[in-house]
């Protein structure tokens, strides 16, 4: 992908690539030579560009319009600006930047979309705050002559305290993940503009899938795709979040770029009843362990059953049951010192070695995690990416859609029927559906309920 331009997917015309973020802006003045060996008489075409030449502290969601009459549009190329301040984009961008992003001119470039008669461009992303910014549209008049026009203005700068960054995501640039994994951005300041944050987010693979994005809360977003991703593929998230307005008077400042690949396909499926956990490698079954569960004598107790994801593993790990509620001095706590560990959900689920637990593939005895043998609980933890599905059934405690990475509880119909765009993302088509555009976020509220 490195070096394209997309126009966004749900266009109808052709998007026309614009030129990548420069620190240098050219100049050049509105208007046209006559082209060689046409009449003087002949319509010249007139180009109206929006926002206009000399305005500023745009704001930076306003779309740049081109609009052509007696001709059509030939080309547009924008270039940005930022002051300095706005290209540090603060301490915790700027870090997340340099762990992220693996084509920053890509994702910076502004890209747009020239409808069928090639009489309108619209840009498809909004503009980086505190920015000059220069547009350049060449037209055509029927008779081929070409005229270039020039519009050069200024975006409103974000305040302090009112600049959206992301907090984290996971995965980040260059994990390896299964076929399961979600991508979760976790903002900031909280998002009142659902709508246009989600248009912002592109997310494109090599192999065709669609999904969408639902909210946890007000500053976590969280894309899954209709099934699992295929295996062995890459995929690339575009968040052109630079001048999306997240609430009133709040900017995104800097975009970011994610790159991660799925690896091959491994999804585990443990029984309650049986005491067993098979694993099973690109539609292979590959390994059958025998294993204990939660002995179910409180609902704390119990192992939750349902899609759950592989999130983080430990060589070694301190189970301390003061974290999920047993504080010392109760008399179910416990302390445990625990090997070859790997989370499944945020309530305190792991599978991990437990030598002393004698009633492997007989009993559940265990305080709510998938015990195993040391062999076998350091198998499954070398052999483990994060975003792998981990499926267990038979328990009566069913695993909460928000308990870690739960969101494959929700059927694909519910997941699409939680975003707040309401329609499902290709994810192997660039653009996004929406439009990360606006002018007044209560409007924008209105339209997207």
């Amino acid at each position: 992908m490195e070096g394209r331009a997309f126009p966004t997917a749900r266009s109808l015309g052709v998007g026309l690539a614009a030129v990548s973020l420069l620190f240098t802006v050219a100049c050049s003045g509105s208007g046209g030579q006559e082209a060689s060996g046409v009449s003087s008489d002949s319509p010249t075409v007139e180009l109206t560009i929006v926002p206009a030449d000399g305005e500023s502290e745009v704001n930076p969601d306003t779309p740049i319009t081109v609009t052509a009459a007696n001709g059509t549009i030939e080309e547009v190329k924008v270039t940005q600006s930022p002051a300095p301040e706005e290209e540090a984009g603060g301490e915790a961008a700027a870090e997340t930047a340099e762990a992220e992003e693996g084509g920053p001119a890509e994702v910076d470039t502004i890209t747009g979309t020239l409808n069928e008669d090639g009489t309108e461009w619209v840009s498809d992303w909004t503009l980086i705050p505190g920015s000059t910014v220069t547009v350049v549209a060449t037209g055509k008049s029927p008779e081929g002559e070409t005229s270039e026009f020039t519009s050069e203005f200024t975006t409103l700068a974000a305040t302090p305290g009112h600049r959206l960054e992301i907090q984290s995501n996971f995965p980040v640039s260059g994990d390896v993940v299964g076929v399961g994994m979600p991508v979760i951005i976790n903002f900031d300041l909280p998002v009142e503009n659902k709508a246009a944050v989600e248009a912002a987010l592109e997310v494109v693979s090599e192999k065709p899938a669609q999904g969408a994005w639902n909210w946890f809360g007000d500053q976590t977003v969280v894309f899954r795709t209709e099934e699992y991703w295929e295996p062995n593929q890459k995929v690339t998230v575009n968040m052109h979040l630079a001048g999306v307005q997240a609430a009133e008077g709040v900017y995104g400042i800097k975009n970011h770029q994610l790159n991660f690949e799925v690896g091959r396909s491994q999804i585990t499926e443990i029984d309650n009843d049986t005491h067993r956990m098979v694993v099973t490698r690109d539609g292979e079954q590959i390994q059958d362990f025998p294993i204990s569960n939660g002995k179910a004598t409180t609902r704390a107790y119990t192992t939750t059953s349902g899609i759950h994801l592989t999130m983080e593993k430990y060589q070694h790990l301190v189970m301390d049951s003061a974290t999920v509620g047993i504080p010392p001095g109760h008399p179910d706590y416990y302390k445990l010192d625990v090997n070859y560990a790997v989370r499944f959900s945020n309530s305190g689920e792991f599978t991990h070695a437990a030598p002393w637990n004698g009633s492997l593939g007989q009993a559940n005895l265990s305080h709510g995690c998938v015990n195993m043998s040391t062999e076998d609980a350091r198998w499954f933890y070398e052999n483990s990416y994060m975003g792998d599905p981990l499926i267990v059934v038979g328990t009566d405690r069913e695993l909460e859609v928000d308990n870690g990475w739960g969101y494959w509880q929700r059927s694909w119909d519910e997941w699409l029927a939680n975003s707040t765009l309401g329609e499902a993302d290709r994810t192997d088509e660039p653009g996004s559906p929406g439009s990360p555009h606006g002018t007044a976020v209560g409007e924008q509220a209105e339209a997207a309920e």
